[in-house]
């Protein structure tokens, strides 16, 4: 009741005032912590988180003040990056990289909130509890559900109907285990599936090399940080070695790629920074669902394929979110 009255005071008084847990203290801007393998602030990834949070109402260097903690590719930077976040006493973590980067936030507190802006599977990888639920401190969104391989496999065998063996490039240090539902989902077209793991960005020349040595007539890529800071270079060598790929998001394509299908990676970012603002207005993070892409986008790059000779099937065309041209 006094406190109840308080606020009645200050409000007949003209006094501004603040729920605890709603808002920061009076002049004192939030923190949040961006913990990333993204190599710069400006990469496209936090795009569409920035501009999330200015549509909501923040201000960076006004009414927040956003921490980047960025490893460009290199995981081992990013205990010590997290621990800093810690220190600074940031009022969110916003994890992009995986679960493997959440992980390493989580290791770092259980008690900060972090929502993760493209997580693969928290629930199996030990961050949360349910997806509906998650519990702890930990919530956000998933952006490559696992049914979406097969998916892949089969625009490009409807693109090109006469390939039989396709090699899938992949990180084994950030993606699960290759999963026998991805042969399996191979077998189900026709298709051989060979798996090509890399491990470093060195390994990438490497790893092109024994997909197209193996017989591999098309390639998808596998997502991952790594790649995807390296993706002028992959799409680079898929152009050398004339072969068709696949890959996992749109920026690939906008950077010469064939074909990309995938979720919208700043559409997901844009959706961080709601559940950001609901954290800093006093929700608990465990008790925000955990959400899957609702924005898929298969983009087709016909430059490319003039380039490379080969034919895009107008059905693939007319399925297409965007043609460049």
């Amino acid at each position: 009741m006094r406190l109840a009255a308080a606020f009645v005071l200050a409000a007949a008084l003209g006094v501004a005032t603040t729920l605890p847990g709603t808002a920061q203290q009076a002049g004192k801007p939030f923190r949040i912590g961006i913990l990333s393998l993204a190599g710069s602030p400006s990469a496209k990834v936090f795009d569409g988180f920035r501009e999330g949070l200015r549509e909501l109402g923040y201000v960076d260097g006004e009414n927040i003040a956003i921490e980047y903690r960025l490893g460009a590719g290199d995981f081992s930077r990013l205990p010590a990056m997290a621990a800093d976040l810690v220190r600074l006493s940031v009022d969110v973590i916003v994890t992009d990289g995986g679960d493997r980067v959440t992980r390493i936030a989580h290791d770092a507190t259980q008690t900060i909130p972090i929502v993760m802006a493209a997580s693969g599977d928290p629930v199996a990888a030990g961050l949360a509890q349910s997806f509906p639920r998650p519990g702890g401190n930990v919530t956000g969104f998933t952006l490559h559900p696992v049914g979406l391989f097969g998916k892949w496999l089969q625009l490009l065998k409807d693109a090109f109907p006469a390939v039989s063996h396709i090699a899938a490039l992949w990180n084994p240090v950030t993606f699960l285990p290759f999963l026998p539902a991805n042969q399996e989902a191979a077998r189900a077209l026709g298709l051989r599936l060979r798996s090509v793991e890399i491990d470093s960005a060195d390994g990438i020349s490497g790893g092109f090399e024994t997909a197209i040595a193996s017989g591999a007539e098309a390639l998808v890529i596998v997502p991952n940080a790594m790649f995807w800071n390296e993706r002028a270079r992959i799409v680079g060598l898929a152009a050398k070695h004339r072969v068709p790929a696949i890959y996992p998001e749109r920026e690939y394509a906008d950077d010469g790629g064939l074909l990309a299908y995938g979720a919208n990676v700043p559409d997901n970012f844009r959706r961080a920074a709601e559940y950001v603002d609901k954290i800093l207005k006093g929700a608990k993070p465990g008790d925000l669902p955990i959400q899957q892409p609702v924005k898929f986008e298969l983009i087709v790059n016909l430059k490319t394929a003039d380039a490379l000779g080969l034919t895009i099937p107008p059905t693939i065309l007319d399925r297409a979110d965007e043609v460049i041209e």
